[in-house]
């Protein structure tokens, strides 16, 4: 624990680690409190893809929890980000919500769904048949297939709920394309979010909830890890998996506790 808290910068999930749907975990004041007073660089950096960093700033703020919209990021600006930087005014068929139309938007990416250079999708409430199909369509004519996230599920106040992978896996069984997934695990996501912290791997820490996510990104990267149990993951559940992370933890609560 002397090690966790002398880290300069904090990566944090947010799904699971800081809050379930909208209601804020216990402890997670505290944890905020103690970064502030500790001058500790740190970055809320989520696979979600529905909202801007803006609206995450806010949803928080209605939970009594002031944080500075620049301590967010989201797999929809990552994905934003590689897809502009990889076919610079080039064109998307998207399934998503607004937080990532922004983000496209933003990177200049236009929305196209005659004949589009990509096929993106994220988590999206308004998700159909339809959908599958004209993202299949594209794909067999040759739309390259992203992803923003390879979450298979995400937790929520009433239990577990499909994420962005359980949504483009139709679209790979149909065409045989396989998805190129931006977010977390992704390094690519990982080290973005280490120039915004402006720290090396071996200052930082990754916190999360998710063993094929959050920590195995922390490995890879260099980060030091902790898993918390406030999220999908159980000690049970954790054992299934072929690496550890550092440390355990009930929740971010008890970073802050000291």
């Amino acid at each position: 624990m002397d090690i966790l808290r002398s880290k300069k910068g904090f990566i944090c999930d947010m799904d699971g680690v800081i809050y379930h749907g909208n209601r804020l975990l216990p402890g997670v004041r505290e944890f905020v409190e103690w970064l502030y007073r500790e001058k500790k660089e740190f970055l809320f950096l989520t696979n979600a893809s529905g909202r801007t960093p803006k609206e995450l700033q806010q949803k928080l703020l209605r939970m009594g929890l002031d944080v500075d919209e620049r301590h967010f990021y989201t797999s929809a600006l990552a994905t934003a980000k590689f897809v502009s930087r990889q076919s610079p005014g080039c064109s998307a068929y998207v399934i998503g919500d607004h937080g990532l139309f922004n983000a496209l938007h933003d990177a200049g990416i236009m929305i196209n769904d005659v004949n589009p250079d990509y096929v993106i999708i994220g988590e999206t409430a308004n998700y159909n048949f339809d959908c599958i199909c004209r993202a299949t369509y594209h794909v067999m004519s040759g739309a390259k297939l992203i992803g923003t996230n390879t979450d298979l599920t995400g937790p929520t106040e009433n239990g577990i709920m499909p994420a962005c992978r359980a949504l483009v896996v139709p679209v790979e069984m149909t065409t045989g394309v396989s998805a190129y997934y931006v977010g977390k695990p992704n390094p690519l996501m990982m080290r973005t979010g280490l120039k915004m912290l402006g720290a090396h791997s071996d200052e930082a820490v990754m916190v999360g909830d998710r063993m094929d996510t959050d920590i195995i990104a922390g490995i890879e990267t260099g980060l030091d890890t902790v898993l918390v149990l406030s999220g999908v993951t159980s000690r049970e559940t954790m054992k299934n998996y072929p690496y550890r992370p550092r440390l355990v933890l009930d929740g971010v609560w008890d970073i802050a506790a000291v």
